[in-house]
């Protein structure tokens, strides 16, 4: 059983919870994930480590509220335990070299984007962060970006906060400012990361994508994160979860993960319903 020993509303859909889990927190590192169950029953599923503190021996996820297991992680609350917390799992990201970059994120995707951007910092690399979010309501993480960039471009669609526009219209004005960047990495929806690929690959910057958004077991067994990677089948789960962001089909991989929102749906629902009947 593993501890919750903070949890945090980051905005209506999002949440934070720091775990307590020495040995996964020994051994953590940006760019990977953990598989958890909420209880006895629970389905596994893969979320990314947002943070770690090795000498208190705890790890930060970040969960978006979506499906029934993350509705029934929501219902934790600090003191209270979850069944499961297995990890570091995947491949961290590379970060040995890189002396100037530009990350970006966006949504819930921010989460991922943030360890990295922190180590890089850490490191001495100069990171221009880039994140966007539909409005001011669901910006999470703006401080922390803050403390872990060089410089912190802050992107709304409506323009509620930050500047108006979108993740690629900011990049683009930095790369043809003249910035030179080592490479780019890109969380978020994948939409957002196709775009921000076809951007980079017109200016020839190497581009790390993170695939976790479509993992769903962890483990390469559903073959759900299946994807093509310059032609090859790859497991986002095993493989990655970063890849050549100019080699990823997303066109693919945006048909196949549409596939199980239906399902997701239903199963959030239902839980919803469940957890209402027994406040009543």
């Amino acid at each position: 059983m593993y501890k919750i020993v903070k949890k945090k509303e980051l905005n209506p859909t999002v949440t934070l919870m720091e775990i307590e889990a020495p040995f996964v927190a020994k051994k953590a590192e940006p760019g990977q994930f953990i598989i958890l169950r909420v209880d006895e029953e629970g389905e596994r599923i893969p979320l990314t480590i947002a943070d770690f503190d090795r000498e208190k021996g705890t790890v930060t996820i970040i969960f978006q509220i979506v499906g029934a297991t993350t509705e029934k992680l929501n219902h934790k609350n600090e003191g209270e335990f979850i069944q499961d917390f297995v990890g570091p799992l995947g491949v961290a990201t590379h970060t040995e070299g890189l002396k100037k970059v530009a990350v970006v994120g966006g949504g819930v995707g921010c989460a991922i984007a943030y360890p990295i951007a922190k180590k890089l910092h850490d490191m001495g690399c100069e990171v221009h962060s880039v994140v966007g979010f539909r409005n001011k309501d669901l910006v999470i993480l703006e401080e922390e970006f803050k403390n872990a960039s060089s410089e912190l471009y802050m992107m709304t669609d409506d323009g509620s906060h930050g500047e108006k526009g979108l993740v690629t219209d900011a990049l683009r004005k930095l790369i043809e400012a003249g910035n030179k960047y080592d490479q780019v990495i890109v969380i978020g929806p994948l939409i957002m990361m196709k775009f921000v690929c076809l951007l980079t690959k017109e200016f020839g910057i190497k581009t790390v994508v993170s695939m976790n958004p479509i993992m769903i077991d962890g483990t390469g067994m559903c073959g759900g994160c299946r994807l093509t990677v310059g032609g090859e089948t790859k497991f986002a789960c095993v493989d990655g979860p970063d890849f050549d962001g100019h080699l990823v089909d997303f066109d693919e991989a945006i048909e196949r993960s549409s596939m199980y929102k239906p399902f997701e749906r239903h199963a959030h629902e239902s839980t919803c319903n469940l957890f209402s009947k027994e406040v009543k």
